[in-house]
């Protein structure tokens, strides 16, 4: 298994610390708001990543922070006339529902910033102990960047090329602009914890270099997180950990891709912001998944409503070529496959090798989702061609497109899911169905397939099996 490393920038064999064992960190949600497209990227991206990880037969311990102590969450609380807790509690609620919708597994843990607080001192202390960090006079400690010889190299920036390039706030407490802080002294009001320097609160990047050394010790084999954070968060952490602990921080750095609106940074001051709840209230939360795993995860999403018709389209592809087979049957299937038994039709070993190959290959869903659809294409030749085949086909399907998060919907169910703008109501069609069955019991064929292309003219197309017959509505075109 190969996996592109940020701070080498590029693709290396992945060989964790502990055989058998990946210790994994990812930056999490500040909580003052809720989740949006680029959060759910990340989420997705992860999701699919820790997911693959435990098909290979890794034990993966999965970390997801979160950030529940912010400048932005004193600010947010303040303007609700609400408590910080009642706003963090509520928005971590809506954040669980939200990754909930979209099949996104909960992490192993999910540390928040202000559990941690006595942790965030303890290495602050050793941070100020080794002389890499400093107390000022009014009360905040800062991180001194240069004392730190490795500074920029996540980003493969000089530290005077920073300089001169940055809008550095200016700062008289400051030793040198360039330094980020530790720990903020409080201000009349605030929300605050006391610390040898007073009362105060930790900064944004010292609390994930605490978190993840206490969940995963001083050095872990991958961390990852948002295109953003790779600077100055991400270069901030290494600073801190590796001072603090003496020791490697992370092996393998790993950074999904943005989400982009119509081909435009998403944004607020565009109008282009969405939120994951908003997307969703218009958009099956399959379909919205589909189309963040059929990039890579490196890779940035353009997410329009074209892009979410073709996800759309191609999710419909997969449920038609698995509809009108008995999900009962399936699962005794994916159950015999699961347990290495042999199965009741025959499944071409290749479809799985060239799925593992394309995600072995630093997690390539695009290239696996293009072995799903050759694996459909085989289902339906089966289903016409050789029936007996059909179930164990179906269920590797669904199998492969597990790992992805994908495909684990009864069939029927998303296709009729997807027929708005209905000309009749459901009760109507099957009136239809149930007239078109007589005709033919009757042997009046004429009159049933009159019925059938009735339905056809309206987009609703009639599929016959050995279970009876079901409906997909297609809207007619122009």
């Amino acid at each position: 298994m190969q996996i592109y490393n940020t701070l080498t920038r590029r693709k290396e064999v992945f060989t964790p610390i502990e055989p058998g064992k990946v210790r994994m960190y990812v930056c999490g949600m500040t909580v003052y708001d809720y989740c949006h497209l680029g959060h759910a990227r990340v989420m997705v991206a992860f999701d699919v990543i820790t997911r693959y990880l435990r098909h290979r037969g890794y034990d993966v311990t999965y970390v997801r922070n979160v950030t529940d102590i912010d400048d932005k969450i004193l600010r947010r609380a303040d303007e609700n006339g609400e408590t910080i807790s009642s706003l963090t509690e509520r928005m971590i609620e809506a954040m669980h529902e939200d990754e909930a919708r979209l099949s996104v597994l909960p992490p192993d843990q999910e540390p928040r910033a202000t559990r941690h607080i006595d942790d965030i001192i303890s290495m602050v202390e050793t941070l100020i102990g080794k002389g890499y960090a400093y107390a000022a006079d009014n009360g905040d400690v800062y991180y001194r960047v240069r004392k730190f010889e490795g500074y920029g190299k996540l980003n493969n920036r000089d530290l005077d090329e920073m300089r001169s390039g940055a809008r550095v706030e200016v700062d008289e407490h400051k030793e040198d602009p360039l330094d980020f802080v530790l720990w903020k002294a409080a201000k009349p009001g605030e929300a605050s914890w006391p610390s040898p320097w007073g009362e105060g609160r930790p900064g944004w990047h010292i609390e994930c270099s605490a978190m993840s050394k206490c969940c995963l010790g001083d050095t872990f084999d991958i961390h990852g997180g948002g295109p953003d954070l790779t600077f100055p968060h991400h270069e901030n952490e290494i600073a801190q950990s590796e001072a603090a602990n003496g020791t490697t921080f992370v092996n393998t750095w790993m950074h999904a891709g943005a989400v982009r609106v119509n081909q435009e940074k998403m944004s607020k001051s565009l109008g282009n912001f969405f939120t994951i709840r908003e997307v969703l209230e218009h958009h099956d939360p399959e379909v919205v998944r589909y189309l963040l795993v059929a990039s890579h995860y490196r890779s940035a999403i353009n997410y329009s409503p074209d892009s979410l018709a073709e996800a759309r389209k191609s999710l419909e592809r997969f449920y038609n070529s698995l509809e009108g087979l008995a999900l009962e049957g399936l699962a005794l299937e994916e159950q015999a496959q699961e347990a290495g038994e042999p199965a009741t039709g025959a499944v071409a070993p290749e479809f799985e090798a060239r799925f593992t190959a394309a995600m072995d290959d630093d997690f390539n869903t695009p290239e696996a989702l293009s072995v799903l659809f050759d694996l459909a294409r085989e289902l339906n030749r089966a289903k016409k061609e050789a029936p007996g085949e059909a179930p164990a086909l179906a269920a590797e399907l669904r199998r492969l497109g597990g790992i992805l998060g994908l495909l684990q919907q009864d069939p029927a169910t998303f296709l009729k899911a997807g027929a708005s703008g209905l000309p009749l109501t459901e009760e109507e069609i099957q009136v239809k169905i149930a007239e078109r069955a007589a005709a033919k019991q009757a042997k009046d064929f004429a009159a049933a397939d009159a019925i059938r292309d009735e339905l056809a003219g309206l987009g609703i197309i009639l599929k016959d099996s050995r279970e009876g017959t079901t409906w997909v509505f297609e809207k007619p075109q122009g």
